[in-house]
C-alpha cells in the first residue's frame, strides 16, 4: 500500500459476495462492480435458480457479455443448493471448474430463497462430498422460524445449525457470509474450524434505527436486516481487526424502485456505485486505514488459496456527493431507477484510477 495524507494506492479488491441479477439489470450493475474488482463471487439466486452445470456457463457468459470489451473482471460462479442438489452434479461443475463454490439458503431467508433448503440433514451427502473434495460452502445464516425475532436469526442459526454443521463437517471450508452480530464475530474469530465472513459496507454504517429516520427507509431494508448500534461496532472493529478471518464482500444487491418502495418491499441494498470508498470511509474513521488493502484485497485471496492481485487502485482525498439515483437504461420505464447506498450522502474518498486491464 502506498499511502499519504490524501491518496491511497493498494491491491486491487476482490468482491466475495455480490449479487448481478440477470438480463437488462444485469447489463447495468455489472460496470460499477467490475471497474473496481478483479473478481466477483456472484450469487445464484435467480429466477430459477442457478442449480446445474449449463446454467451457470450460460449465466457467467451473459456476465462476461455486459461488459465493456476492455474489462478483465472474473465472476467466480456458484451453485444454489436445493434439497434434491444432485453430489455428482456438484462435484463434475466443480472439478471443471465451472462452480467456485456452493451456496446454502435456508428456503425462504431472502431474495429468491424459496427452493432453498428446508432442511440441513437433506444434504448430508452433499456436505460429505464438499468436505471431500474440498468445495467451499457459503452461507446465508439465519434461522426462518415464523416464532423466531427477525433481529435473533442469526444468532439463532449459529447456535442451532452452523455450531453442528462444522462439529460434523470440521474439515468443510465455509463462509458465514454477511455478518450483522457480535455473536457472529465472536463464534467466527474463535473457531477452530476454517471458517471466514464477509462483512458488508452498510452494516458497518447503519444500525436498525435508520431504518425509520422520517419514516420507513426501505432503501435501508436488506437481510440479514441491520441491528443494534453495538452489533454495528462490533463489526467495525472486527474489519480493521486485522483478522484474517474477516474479508470483503459488499452484498450488493438492486432491485427496481417499484420493487423496493411498495407495500412489501424487496430486501436488499445497492451498493456498488461507492462500496470501496464506503468502506474507506469506515476504515479512516477508525483510525485504520493502512489496514483497509488486507481486508479488501488480501485476506480473501488468501482464505479461498487464490493469488493476490497484480494490478492496483487509487483512492484520493476527494470528497463528493453520492448521486440520488443511479438511472438505467431506456428498456426500463423512466420510472425506474436504483437508488445506491449514501444517496445523497457526501463520502470522502474517490477512485481517482480504477483498475489497469
Amino acid at each position: 500500500m502506498n499511502l499519504s495524507q490524501h491518496q491511497i494506492t493498494f491491491r486491487q479488491p476482490d468482491d466475495w459476495h455480490l449479487h448481478l441479477r440477470d438480463d437488462e439489470l444485469l447489463n447495468a450493475v455489472v460496470v460499477p462492480s467490475a471497474r473496481v474488482f478483479k473478481r466477483a463471487v456472484v450469487m445464484p439466486n435467480l429466477s430459477p435458480p442457478i442449480t446445474s452445470i449449463k446454467s451457470a456457463i450460460e449465466y457467467k457468459s451473459r456476465i462476461l457479455k455486459a461488459l465493456p470489451k476492455d474489462y478483465a473482471f472474473t465472476p467466480l460462479m456458484t451453485a444454489y443448493l436445493t434439497d434434491e442438489t444432485s453430489p455428482d452434479v456438484l462435484r463434475e461443475g466443480f472439478q471443471e471448474g465451472v462452480f467456485f463454490a456452493a451456496k446454502l439458503y435456508p428456503a425462504n431467508s431472502t431474495t429468491n430463497a424459496a427452493h432453498g433448503v428446508s432442511d440441513i440433514s437433506k444434504i448430508n451427502s452433499t456436505l460429505e462430498m464438499m468436505e471431500r473434495v474440498g468445495i467451499p460452502l457459503l452461507i446465508h445464516g439465519e434461522v426462518t422460524d415464523s416464532d423466531i425475532d427477525i433481529f435473533d436469526r442469526e444468532a439463532v442459526f449459529i447456535e442451532r445449525c452452523l455450531d453442528p454443521l462444522l462439529r460434523r463437517f470440521p474439515r468443510l471450508t465455509v463462509v458465514l457470509e454477511h455478518i450483522t452480530t457480535e455473536d457472529a464475530v465472536e463464534y467466527v474469530k474463535t473457531s477452530s474450524a476454517k471458517l471466514g465472513a464477509t462483512i458488508t459496507p452498510h452494516h458497518l454504517h447503519i444500525n436498525r434505527n435508520a431504518m425509520f429516520q422520517g419514516g420507513i427507509r426501505s432503501d435501508f431494508y436488506c437481510l440479514p436486516i441491520v441491528k443494534r448500534e453495538r452489533h454495528r461496532l462490533a463489526l467495525r472493529r472486527a474489519v480493521t481487526s486485522g483478522e484474517p478471518c474477516f474479508f470483503l464482500g459488499t452484498d450488493s444487491a438492486p432491485h427496481l424502485r417499484s420493487s423496493k418502495e411498495s407495500s412489501c418491499g424487496c430486501a436488499g441494498i445497492f451498493n456498488a456505485l461507492n462500496a470501496i470508498e464506503s468502506y474507506a470511509e469506515v476504515f479512516e474513521q477508525e483510525g485504520a486505514i493502512e489496514k483497509l488493502e488486507a481486508f479488501a484485497s488480501e485476506f480473501g485471496p488468501a482464505f479461498y488459496g487464490l493469488p493476490l492481485n497484480q494490478t492496483s487502485i487509487t483512492l484520493k482525498k476527494n470528497a463528493h456527493i453520492v448521486p440520488i439515483r443511479f438511472n438505467l437504461n431506456s428498456s426500463f420505464s423512466k420510472n425506474e431507477y436504483l437508488v445506491p447506498f449514501h444517496a445523497g450522502e457526501s463520502l470522502s474518498w474517490s477512485i481517482s484510477s480504477p483498475k489497469e486491464n
